[in-house]
């Protein structure tokens, strides 16, 4: 009797589709991050195609979230004014039917953001993306597939798990993701730009799993396209930016390492 593989739930063809569909559609993204973070995020939203608007004030942030295709949480920096508009942001978005993201930064290293990050995974958000520390601080559990697809089904949520491998899983279906390049990890604010980019994908994908990984396949891609023109971390950083401008659909289909 002949075996049939499931089929994989994400194809280089796909993912190259939905980087189509953010250049076609310019969705804007509502960025709540740390001032770090702000400009390069704002940057790397621009290179894709997507539009960013990073206000984090409670009382503007309603009119901001009506006319953006998604959202993003980013819990660096978690100060009372970050915290309040993160609430503020969530339930408009829920309210509005606004797909939102949480980046649940250093939770393992401060209870007080880590109470704030459960709190805020109750609340539902498409994805979570994390490395392998947040995750552990989150689920008190290992980075193993069984532990984050666990950790995923239990919070009715999709986990995207940065590493070696990204691990992006909603629980029953997983995607391994072996692109990147370790120049990545010294750029101040890659992860959390990164984590706008899965933002902007989502708007236009409705699948919280599809676009999560096609967006860490396409950043994966475009650090190895970048790391081959620069000589450190410094051009790294703006290369990148290049990288994501000019990527196209033969390059995916080259170079995604996908399982």
């Amino acid at each position: 009797m002949t075996q049939h593989l499931p089929t994989p739930p994400l194809s280089p063809e796909h993912v190259a589709s939905v980087l189509d569909a953010v250049r076609t559609a310019r969705p804007r993204v509502q960025v709540i991050t740390n001032p770090v973070a702000q400009a390069y995020t704002a940057n790397m939203l621009l290179a894709i195609g997507a539009r960013p608007s990073m206000t984090s004030s409670p009382e503007e942030i309603a009119a901001f979230i009506a006319v953006s295709g998604s959202l993003l949480v980013n819990l660096g920096i978690l100060d009372r004014h970050r915290r309040d508009a993160s609430l503020t942001a969530v339930e408009v978005a829920r309210e509005m039917g606004v797909p939102w993201v949480l980046d649940p930064v250093k939770v393992d290293i401060s209870p007080p953001r880590l109470d704030f990050a459960r709190t805020l995974i109750g609340m539902e958000p498409d994805f979570v993306r994390a490395n392998h520390d947040e995750f552990v601080g989150l689920g008190g559990a290992d980075t193993g597939e069984e532990a984050v697809r666990h950790f995923a089904a239990r919070n009715l949520t999709t986990v995207a798990l940065s590493g070696p491998v990204d691990i992006v899983t909603d629980g029953t279906r997983i995607v391994r993701i072996a692109n990147g390049h370790p120049l990545m990890d010294r750029v101040t604010a890659m992860g959390c730009a990164g984590t706008a980019v899965a933002a902007a994908f989502r708007a236009v994908e409705p699948d919280p799993l599809i676009a999560a990984a096609a967006a860490l396949t396409v950043m994966g891609i475009a650090g190895e396209v970048a790391a081959a023109a620069s000589s450190g971390p410094g051009s790294f950083a703006g290369a990148i930016l290049d990288a994501l401008y000019g990527l196209d659909a033969t390059t995916i289909l080259e170079k995604a390492r996908l399982a």
